[in-house]
């Protein structure tokens, strides 16, 4: 397979975060790494478009049903470190103990999930994985830590482990379970949001999920723009599409009306196709997730992923890894806080991202 890394020569290193200030994101924006994560996120939201949970992780690969594993191991071990009696009501101290045990394990885990074959790559990819579930000294979880997460994927796919036909059942199964197990930890250890924006913001802990979500609904006709409101329509169809479990986790953890503890996400029902939807969301990522220094700045950088300049010409739709390229989104989306009830068409499909500083700050 073209550009996937060759094991068996690659030097691996142990990854350091080395955004250390505003200046080096400039660095950052012109990377490799910068251009192959998002490259990522372009090609499985592609793969995954029209398509629900079930019929994108139809034929699994044995190597998706490792991940798997993997994470069920993972969800197992909240089992056995129940949360402590403290008298704070929110960072419950027993994360720590799942956390640590994590960082214990997590050789001898990857281990078991990737061939012998790909041994020298685990002590380099094994820190996404490990800052892919929260920070373990102040208990929260937020959109840097899912970035982890997912560049883990992306690594197996650069060091061979997946390949192109995994792609769908990489976002509607690995990320699927991923989800739940976050949630999970949230819950169970009172994890706080990371960096929340609060109701200005789309999610407190989650981005991704809206985005791929979104790419599920796309030419299928089933549902309309506003389906994400109907309490029914969300408990019948959560399991299958993951923009609508986002939105069922987020009614069982918040109260009080939709609009007013989640307005970001309200105002998307406006929005007068997913397909502008999406490539709002996508937008909206690049603006208000990858050009934020207090998260960039959490990123580690290696071998596999880099800040080397991209080469003359890169584009996010030739990412280096073994995937399908993908297409860039539209400028098309919709202002905060409109309705297209209360707007024109036209303008209720504004940017998100006209006003970025309106969205989340």
């Amino acid at each position: 397979m073209d550009n996937v890394i060759d094991s068996e020569k690659h030097v691996y290193i142990m990854p350091t975060k080395m955004v250390k200030n505003i200046s080096d994101m400039l660095q950052w924006d012109k990377s490799e790494a910068y251009f192959e994560y998002l490259g990522f996120i372009y090609s499985l939201n592609d793969s995954i478009r029209g398509k629900t949970n079930s019929e994108a992780s139809h034929g699994a690969s044995p190597e998706i049903e490792k991940l798997c594993v993997l994470l069920e191991t993972l969800n197992g071990w909240i089992d056995e470190i129940p949360p402590v009696q403290q008298p704070q009501r929110f960072g419950n101290q027993a994360f720590k103990v799942w956390y640590n045990r994590l960082k214990d394990d997590a050789i001898v885990l990857l281990q078991k999930v990737v061939p012998d074959r790909l041994y020298r790559a685990v002590p380099e990819i094994m820190v996404y994985l490990i800052e892919g579930f929260g920070n373990s000294i102040r208990i929260d979880y937020g959109t840097g830590h899912e970035l982890s997460f997912i560049m883990f994927l992306c690594a197996l796919f650069k060091i061979g482990f997946l390949k192109f036909t995994d792609q769908p059942a990489t976002a509607c199964k690995v990320f699927v379970r991923y989800l739940q197990l976050v949630r999970r930890l949230q819950k169970t250890y009172r994890m706080e949001p990371a960096g929340s924006h609060g109701v200005w913001s789309l999610d407190d802990y989650q981005f991704v999920p809206f985005i791929w979500g979104s790419a599920q609904f796309i030419g299928t006709g089933k549902f309309d723009t506003t389906c994400f409101l109907k309490d029914n329509i969300v408990r019948e169809n959560s399991s299958e599409y993951m923009f609508l479990s986002c939105i069922q986790y987020i009614n069982e953890v918040k109260t009080g009306p939709f609009a007013e503890h989640s307005n970001q996400l309200w105002s998307i029902s406006g929005v007068s196709t997913w397909s502008k939807i999406n490539s709002g969301l996508i937008k909206m990522y690049k603006a208000e997730v990858l050009s934020k220094f207090p998260l960039v700045q959490h990123i580690f950088f290696g071998s596999v992923f880099t800040l080397t300049p991209a080469g003359p010409g890169a584009s996010v739709r030739k990412p280096k890894t073994n995937l399908l390229s993908a297409r860039m989104p539209s400028k098309e989306f919709k202002e905060p806080g409109t309705r297209a009830s209360d707007k024109s068409s036209s303008q209720s499909d504004k940017s998100f991202s006209d006003q970025p500083s309106q969205i989340l700050e």
